[in-house]
């Protein structure tokens, strides 16, 4: 009894990391909606289309399953609530923010200045 427990608990477990770990499923059909209806308002010559818009959040989306286990949970959860902040939900945004934030955690090696200092010419 207590190995079926555990082997459930066990299950359990594994179900709930794996939820965890998958991106956000967003609906962004209002977003695209609400898109097209501004840039058709606003007169854009080259407004986009729902089903552009559909393509570039299905695009987004696919970008991040690869990095979205790679991210922290801390940066995960701050861009999704970003994500999904108002009445729109964005992969794009999610993406964006994911981007950023890897930018910023792992920043490039200093180059070796020189500047003016009056001994750079002392090698």
């Amino acid at each position: 009894m207590k190995a079926i427990l555990f082997s459930l608990a066990m299950l359990g477990s594994n179900f709930l990391t794996l939820i965890s770990d998958r991106v956000p499923e967003l609906k962004v059909e209002a977003l695209c909606q609400a898109t097209t209806a501004d840039d058709k308002k606003m007169g854009l010559s080259e407004a986009q289309s729902f089903s552009d818009c559909i393509r570039d959040e299905t695009d987004a989306q696919q970008q991040l399953r690869p990095l979205w286990q790679a991210t922290a949970t801390s940066v995960r959860d701050r861009c999704e609530g970003e994500a999904i902040a108002g009445d729109s939900q964005s992969y794009v945004d999610l993406l964006t923010c994911i981007q950023m934030a890897g930018l910023v955690s792992a920043p490039t090696a200093a180059p070796n200045l020189r500047g003016a200092s009056k001994n750079r010419n002392k090698k």
